[in-house]
């Protein structure tokens, strides 16, 4: 009988203590739309985790399961599951079971904090590409991601037995918009509907099969109208891996015949040191599946394979590291939340070593408190099962910690560390919410918490001058699935206005200013005042302050306050009430009475002397950039390019993908209203666009005139106060 959704299975897993060099942890990643799921469907079914395949078109997968991402076809949240893997093919891996742990990730850009937290605890990865386009704009994305976390990857091209499929298209394209050191192992039989196999560039033998059903993979000789490509290939390959291995190395250069064996061996020293990346190819058929678990298992890491996670020990702030060892200190990572309505907050926690018992207490050394773990479960999509221990290399989630987040390290208490954390981008855009009730004031309030909680690029602020609600994130996409969840899973109702451009605001050059407030009442006054400085920052550095007092003209302790005025000015904005960033802030003279002087007069002169500073600084309005893809069939791409250009767009290029152009453009997200609305007209349906952030720059003069006498009527860019 099956679960209910998010329910606990009580039974205990199979093979949960298996020597941690038979553990991967590792991620399915891809651009939308390129197969992920689909892929981790089989590869569950193919394992023997589900009797049958789910269906992203039917709404059936077991790791989409939220009833958004069933009604849209597409990954929202990134889903967990475990399976077991024996390795079919010989090698140096041995052909035991093997515990494969796959997180599933979306491929939409409104969702990216789901990947990049995803691939800062995980030991691998397999990339899945569209067949028929190669390397996509969300697929640089996530490599460049990888990349930062130096996460080892496998690849696969999926769909080869679709119309357009092109394999050396799109292993070329990894080649040039990737990494060089990219190479096939697999070569396909046939291609789109004729596709029927692969050679196997390692073992220079065919496997072909039959039908869609058919898991059976049948070994024979390679057709010999392929024999000549097939050995190109192979020598390619034996070019690139043959350095990883020393021993390899000098048998190549005695111009000596390498073994299967040896040659796998190289690529996985190739693949663990993130210097090399094998290319499989195929569909979605069984057969295909199974080489890609296999090489999982043959080529990406186990926890044992990588170095040591380093971290701080916050004590003596002295770099230290843990061993993926069940017999060192404790130390994990919490890199997801999520409120699961059966059992409450769960935290997600990687184990890097030691191990962690039900009940037992841990310390967070980022809030440096110490709580109690009350149950873990191992994460099964929606649903969860619970362990009494979980051991390092592990995933898993724990019930009871109430003040750990995202990004924090929980350890031993007598040997504390905190573990690298995890950045994420800044939101694009904003929608102003409110509640459609009076009683559903305080559930919005508490349903915006927890998804905050969950989502670290989803924020609420309060504008203090409308007293409206803000929400922001990382697109429209994003912001509707988290209203829809608000009224489904928190039974709050609530109306949103358009959506918003998140811009910013910054200073051209350096500038002073004075802040002085003084206030008499008859008993005790209050006297704050200081003498500010503003300076530019490069792009994206963010805000600094600092304090240059010297001699005592302000006490050491009114310089928190000071610091406390400023930001809150900030924030608010000064030019059209957009918060400011990319700026320097120095306190650097002042004075102060000995009776009347207070922190929230000192508070005060901040946020006035900062205001007087920035209007004198050359203010100028910032706007975020989009890179915007636009894949259109040739009759198209004039009219596409007219239409961007008139949205203000710098037109990058175009290049050829398939029977389709590919149009890149760096465009304001203030132009990209209605864009995809109107792409489809003029394409009749057609064309299809991708768009992720980019960068913010500077808004034109004119329009931010526009933008600041919107916002009040009164100040030109640059006027000075």
């Amino acid at each position: 009988m099956a679960a209910k959704k998010g329910a606990l299975i009580t039974t205990t897993t199979e093979n949960r203590q298996l020597p941690i060099s038979r553990i991967r942890n590792i991620g399915i990643i891809a651009h939308i739309d390129a197969g992920k799921t689909t892929t981790t469907e089989r590869i569950l079914f193919e394992s023997g985790k589900t009797y049958k395949y789910g269906s992203v078109d039917e709404g059936t997968t077991v790791t989409d399961w939220m009833e958004q991402e069933r009604e849209r076809g597409i990954t929202i949240v990134s889903a967990a599951i475990t399976t077991f893997w024996t390795p079919k093919i010989k090698g140096d891996i041995p052909q035991e079971s093997h515990r494969v742990n796959i997180i599933d990730t979306p491929g939409h850009i409104d969702f990216t904090v789901e990947v990049e937290r995803s691939l800062r605890v995980l030991d691998g990865a397999v990339m899945i590409f569209d067949g028929r386009t190669g390397v996509e704009p969300q697929s640089e994305t996530v490599w460049r991601q990888a990349d930062k976390y130096t996460v080892p990857r496998i690849c696969a091209l999926n769909k080869l037995n679709l119309i357009g499929a092109d394999w050396e298209g799109s292993i070329l394209s990894i080649r040039e918009r990737l990494n060089p050191n990219a190479a096939p192992v697999d070569m396909p039989i046939g291609i789109e509907h004729e596709l029927h196999g692969v050679v196997d560039l390692i073992e220079m033998k065919a496997f072909t099969y039959q039908g869609t059903q058919d898991n059976t993979l049948n070994e024979e000789e390679i057709p010999s109208d392929l024999v000549e490509k097939a050995e190109k290939y192979r020598d390619e390959l034996v070019e690139k891996v043959a350095e990883y291995d020393d021993g390899v190395l000098a048998k190549y250069l005695d111009g000596q015949e390498l073994t299967p064996a040896e040659i796998k061996r190289a690529i996985r020293k190739g693949v663990i040191q993130g210097k090399f990346f094998p290319i499989l190819g195929g569909d979605n058929r069984m057969p295909t599946v199974q080489r890609i678990l296999d090489s999982v298992v043959e080529y990406l890491p186990s926890p044992l394979d990588l170095p040591p996670v380093k971290g701080v020990n916050p004590n003596t702030e002295q770099e230290e590291e843990r061993k993926p060892s069940n017999d060192e200190p404790f130390s994990a990572l919490a890199f997801k939340l999520n409120v699961d309505p059966h059992i409450g907050r769960l935290v997600w926690l990687r184990i890097y070593s030691g191990t962690l018992r039900a009940g037992s207490v841990i310390y967070n050394t980022n809030k440096r408190t110490s709580e109690r773990a009350g149950r873990l479960v191992l994460l099964h999509a929606d649903q969860r099962e619970l362990v009494e221990e979980a051991y390092a290399g592990e995933i898993v989630a724990a019930v009871g910690l109430k003040e750990t987040t995202t990004g924090d390290t929980v350890c031993n208490e007598a040997k504390p560390i905190i573990l690298e954390n995890i950045k994420f981008p800044e939101p694009v855009i904003s929608l102003a919410i409110e509640p459609k009730t009076r009683q559903d004031q305080e559930k919005l309030g508490y349903a915006m918490n927890r998804l905050g909680e969950e989502d670290p690029t989803f924020r609420v602020k309060t504008n203090q001058e409308t007293g409206q609600t803000i929400i922001s994130g990382m697109g429209e996409l994003q912001l509707e699935v988290l209203v829809d969840r608000m009224k489904r899973e928190f039974n709050v109702e609530a109306t949103t206005g358009a959506p918003q451009v998140a811009y910013k605001e910054t200073v051209r050059k350096i500038a002073k200013g004075e802040g002085k407030y003084i206030r008499q009442t008859g008993g005790r006054g209050q006297y704050g005042h200081c003498l500010l400085r503003v300076e530019p920052k490069g792009r994206g550095e963010g805000y600094e302050f600092v304090s240059e007092i010297k001699g005592g003209a302000i006490p050491q302790e009114y310089i928190p306050a000071i610091e406390k005025g400023v930001r809150e000015a900030l924030e608010n904005g000064i030019l059209a009430g957009f918060p400011m960033v990319d700026l320097k802030v120095a306190v650097y003279d002042g004075s102060f009475h000995e009776v009347d002087s207070s922190e929230i007069a000192f508070k005060i002169a901040g946020s006035m002397a900062v205001q007087d500073a920035v209007k004198r600084a050359d203010m100028a309005l910032l706007e975020p950039i989009m890179k915007v893809a636009v894949s259109t069939p040739d009759n198209f791409v004039g009219d596409v390019i007219g239409d961007l250009s008139s949205r203000r767009a710098q037109i990058l290029g175009t290049e050829t993908r398939g029977i389709f152009q590919v149009i890149n453009a760096l465009v304001p997200l203030s132009e990209l209203q209605g864009y995809a609305t109107s792409l489809r007209s003029m394409s009749q349906g057609r064309a299809s666009s991708y768009v992720e952030p980019s960068h913010y720059q500077e808004v034109p003069v004119n329009i931010t005139q526009q933008i600041v006498g919107q916002k009040s009527g009164n100040m030109r860019v640059g006027q000075k106060a």
